[in-house]
């Protein structure tokens, strides 16, 4: 059987020296909908996207340039 390597740093020998909970303890907290745990951040997509790299000559680049903004 394995030992854990990483005991509590902290051992309580009553509970009233536990420490206060805040409101940033709640915050950071896991939020369950009955048995479901709600993920926090962005929405997974379906469809995700793909990074490309494209290589032009130096003609078409140029072409590109001279009808644009200039920006």
């Amino acid at each position: 059987m394995t030992e854990n390597k990483c005991p509590s740093a902290t051992t309580w020998k009553d509970p009233d020296d536990a420490p206060e909970l805040t409101d940033a303890f709640f915050a950071q907290a896991d939020v369950f909908v009955g048995d479901k745990l709600v993920r926090r951040g962005r929405p997974k997509v379906e469809q995700t996207k793909q990074a490309l790299t494209v290589r032009y000559d130096v003609e078409v680049i140029e072409a590109f340039k001279a009808t644009g903004a200039g920006d």
